[in-house]
């Protein structure tokens, strides 16, 4: 064998070493990622079915019902769409109705999202970007529809 063709096979090997540990990385990390979805884009079917992602909104007030144990139940909107949310677990105190919430789980085959972990805002001037975002898109597509009335 020629030495330019042994060249060539390890820049092959390497390559192919190299483009291995990128997959992998990738992999790893697309596992580990959980996207924001509002209750609009839920309802759109947007969310995808079987991966973890976060749904973020308010607390719809009235809808906080407390079941046997530590199971938790209410209702996430942007007030355009709602979701149903169902939780295992100690709700953080500054969780209450009417306020901002972010649910991280998966909807589960009943239509209804199943949140492993619930993040409250942390003061009363704070709403995670996400929420906001959401919240001032279903607002101003409520006000076009108003104005077309």
């Amino acid at each position: 064998m020629k030495a330019r063709h042994k060249r060539f096979g390890f820049l092959l090997v390497g390559l192919a070493g190299l483009g291995l540990a990128a997959w992998l990385l990738l992999s790893a990390l697309d596992s580990n990622l959980s996207y924001f979805f509002s209750p609009t884009e839920v309802a759109q079917n947007k969310a995808p079915r079987d991966h973890v992602y976060r749904l973020g909104g308010l607390v719809e007030g009235g809808s906080l019902q407390r079941g046997q144990e530590l199971t938790v139940r209410f209702v996430v909107t942007d007030n355009a769409n709602r979701v149903n949310v169902e939780y295992t677990g100690i709700l953080p105190d500054l969780f209450q109705e009417g306020q901002g919430v972010i649910a991280q789980g998966r909807m589960g085959p009943n239509g209804i999202f199943v949140a492993d972990e619930v993040l409250a805002k942390h003061d009363e001037n704070y709403m995670p970007p996400e929420v906001a975002e959401a919240l001032e898109k279903s607002h101003n597509k409520g006000v076009a529809e108003m104005q077309k009335l």
